[in-house]
């Protein structure tokens, strides 16, 4: 009876593709819904740390520093054991890590619930880190795997997941943080607890696809490939990375330092601040998830570029701007910036097909945990230099869109797909 679902998923789906080990399901929807629900579980719980950061400011005396070195800490976390994860999966897939992976979530947010110390503060968000860092590579996975052909549409179904709860920071911050303090992170051990549930039901199913013989597809061990095509696919991830270290450094701009900047200039209370900043970040969780159709029909890198060049011009502007167009520039940069979301896993999925755990690790934990050394350099500028000419500067980082140019077109990479 333990393949009971997987038969189900057999019997209505197209002919077995030898590409996949025989076993090539239809797209299993209820499967990439639990995987994007647990995705919003976890990066909801990821999202408690910027969104807390007011809070334990003012709990612990922090400078803009310290506070730089708390999202340091559970970004670059993430960044080293997730690309170790995700390439250890590819070689073999490990289902018990999806509730391993919330465990160690569960214990980090219940620590920062009573964390009365800068270190047990670090400790905690380091904990959360492991916790993401251990979700993501496996959920990559579970998504490509219950895809069927509709790779696409599983990557904006698992990632708007994701983003959706990066985007209830600021209301987070608002219904649970300033009426109930630091303590209000006790609320997440619910969340958590619900996530192990759910993963462990979606471990299950990984691991009967598994025994069923479910493989990844990979090119052929006898495939040779050329230096020069070796060598354009290495310089084509490298910029690749460095286009989500932008994007993600002006992300965590916004989502970290723009409540201080409106608290400042416009003598915005921590409240109504935050409902700019979740704005931009549920407005980001729309653009991913229309991002994917997008790219289908204007081309993968026309997105990938559109969505920094286009927020450009905005984040110029976004400091000189009245309160009300501030939170209209917002929410037209947020979904213009993060429509490629999607779009750059499923990009460098083509530039390295089968090694789905370890484009994962680049894409959402690498690139991302160097978005947090921005934010670390982002917190030292500001006590250095003044919130408001921190968010001045960071209005030029998605100039750097313009390196998209350098990346091979969509006909280049269904070439080197047909090979």
């Amino acid at each position: 009876m333990a393949d009971r679902g997987v038969a189900l998923d057999k019997a209505s789906s197209p002919p077995p593709n030898p590409a996949t080990g025989g076993v090539q399901q239809a797209t299993v929807y209820r499967i990439l819904l639990a995987i994007s629900f647990v995705h919003l579980f976890n990066d909801s719980i990821q999202s408690v740390i910027p969104a807390i950061f007011p809070i334990l400011k003012d709990n612990l005396l922090l400078t803009f520093t310290q506070i730089g070195w708390i999202s340091f800490a559970i970004n670059f976390t993430s960044s080293i054991i997730q690309p170790v994860i995700g390439y250890a999966a590819d070689r073999r897939p490990t289902p018990i890590l999806l509730p391993i992976g919330m465990c160690f979530t569960f214990a980090g947010v219940f620590l920062l619930a009573y964390a009365s110390t800068y270190a047990l503060v670090l400790l905690a968000v380091i904990l959360i880190g492991l916790g993401s860092a251990t979700f993501h590579p496996e959920g990559m996975r579970v998504a490509h795997m219950a895809a069927g052909m509709r790779k696409g549409l599983s990557q904006s179904i698992f990632q708007v997941g994701g983003n959706a709860g990066q985007s209830l920071a600021p209301l987070l911050t608002k219904f649970i943080f300033v009426p109930f303090g630091q303590a209000g992170a006790m609320f997440f051990t619910f969340v958590a607890g619900a996530g192990i549930l759910v993963q462990s039901y979606i471990a299950t199913w990984y691991a009967g696809m598994l025994k069923a013989g479910y493989t990844f597809k990979k090119r052929a061990a006898n495939k040779t490939i050329s230096p020069a095509r070796r060598k354009s696919v290495r310089n084509a991830t490298i910029v690749l990375v460095v286009l989500v270290f932008i994007r993600s450094w002006y992300g965590a701009a916004i989502s970290s330092y723009y409540a201080f900047y409106l608290m400042d200039t416009y003598r915005i209370s921590l409240e109504n601040a935050q409902i700019y900043i979740f704005l931009f970040l549920a407005s980001g969780a729309i653009g991913t998830f229309f991002g994917g159709p997008l790219a289908d029909r204007y081309g993968r890198r026309n997105m990938i570029m559109f969505s920094m060049i286009g927020t450009a011009p905005i984040a110029l502007i976004l400091p000189f701007v009245s309160s009300f167009w501030a939170g209209v520039l917002l929410v037209i940069s947020g979904f213009v910036l993060l429509s490629s979301f999607s779009v750059t896993v499923v990009y460098a999925q083509m530039l390295h097909p089968g090694n789905i755990g370890t484009v994962s690790g680049l894409i959402t934990g690498f690139a991302f945990g160097m978005g947090g050394i921005g934010s670390l350099v982002l917190g030292n500028l500001g006590d250095a230099w003044g919130i408001d000419h921190v968010m001045i500067a960071v209005g030029f980082l998605p100039l750097l869109g313009f390196l998209a140019w350098l990346l091979p077109t969509d006909s280049k990479l269904d070439e080197w797909a047909s090979e």
